[in-house]
């Protein structure tokens, strides 16, 4: 089992389930107040909403749309101290609706980070967890931009929000500095333009590079950017190839997952979110598609969270397709206490 710096992982990432109202809606239960806020109805085919205290409140992005930011007034209307409060958006808080809210600490709005040669108007930045949130203003030429973490991302997720543009996902399991895959989209990964989008350069442990694809750097565009880095016994961004059958792949994570967002990233299939709210006990199969407005969908039997990692349990091919590369991100429980040690399984 990893060790983990970490304290509480609960404490940086968190998932809450509300029912909508129709009204003034204050969602508690998070233990901390987010700077980024994930939410999907999950009985209703609106699309997915994201906000974040860097672009801040009532600014709404949607994951599997690729289409500019905008203003929702009645959306998510302010971060508090344990939750967030939502108007009266049918998409996010419509009357007797079920919704799913994934939550990740940051730093506030944080502030201006020079390390690159692109300065960012906001960097927000979670050193303990390996995760910032970073807004810039793009110059069509080839720079870098500074992350905040003091560590490498593993995964990285840039929206443009002055215009419609792709979700480009820069992920280290992918092999190649210039492939990526898109978070609005279905498509397996490719190289073609990579190097327009990450520059054809690996992060470090201080920057991030970007190219001159308009999606991630257009002179005068504006951006935004989720950074993810490893953290031992807290998080793990890694890959399994999965084998085609129902005795499924292990995938090692050094702790029992909380969330997992997944990526078959050699064929056209979904993205796939699962969590440990939705389905507190085995088999964990409940599951949302970052890149579709649909209900979530129980597939009865998907994959187990195991105390040190994921077991795959199906033969889906999204998840578990012979020889195919799956792309992965998850946070890991926190099941009792903290004092350093992630949870073991029940």
């Amino acid at each position: 089992m990893a060790y983990s710096a970490i304290d509480k992982s609960s404490a940086h990432m968190n998932t809450v389930l509300y029912t909508g109202n129709n009204s003034t809606n204050a969602v508690t239960g998070v233990g901390f107040q987010p700077d980024l806020c994930w939410i999907k109805v999950r009985d209703d085919t609106s699309s997915h909403r994201i906000f974040d205290a860097v672009r801040g409140v009532t600014k709404r992005l949607k994951p599997d749309q690729n289409e500019a930011e905008a203003t929702e007034s009645n959306g998510l209307t302010a971060f508090g101290t344990d939750g967030f409060t939502v108007g009266n958006s049918a998409a996010i808080n419509g009357s007797g609706d079920l919704h799913a809210a994934w939550n990740w600490k940051a730093n506030g709005q944080g502030s201006s980070n020079t390390d690159g040669t692109i300065n960012t108007t906001y960097t927000s930045a979670n050193q303990t967890s390996g995760f910032s949130i970073c807004s810039w203003t793009g110059t069509g030429s080839a720079g870098t931009i500074g992350h905040g973490l003091n560590a490498v991302p593993k995964m990285i997720i840039v929206k443009r929000l002055d215009s419609a543009d792709t979700w480009w996902v820069y992920h280290s399991a992918l092999g190649s500095n210039d492939a990526y895959v898109a978070l609005n989209e279905q498509n397996a990964s490719s190289t073609s333009g990579g190097s327009g989008l990450w520059n054809s350069t690996a992060p470090t442990s201080s920057v991030f590079s970007v190219g001159t694809n308009t999606g991630v750097n257009g002179s005068g565009g504006t951006y935004v950017a989720y950074v993810y880095a490893e953290k031992a016994g807290y998080s793990k961004i890694d890959k399994w190839i999965g084998n085609g059958n129902a005795n499924g792949t292990f995938a090692y994570c050094g702790f029992k997952p909380a969330f997992l967002l997944l990526k078959n990233t050699a064929i056209t299939a979904s993205w796939v979110l699962l969590d440990a709210v939705r389905d507190p006990g085995n088999s964990v199969a409940t599951a949302a598609f970052p890149d579709a407005s649909g209900q979530e969908y129980d597939y009865t039997t998907l994959l187990d969270f195991v105390s040190n990692g994921i077991k795959i349990r199906s033969t889906g091919s999204a998840w578990n397709g012979a020889g195919n590369t799956i792309a992965f991100i998850a946070f890991g429980q926190t099941l009792v206490g903290s004092n350093n040690v992630p949870s073991l399984g029940r």
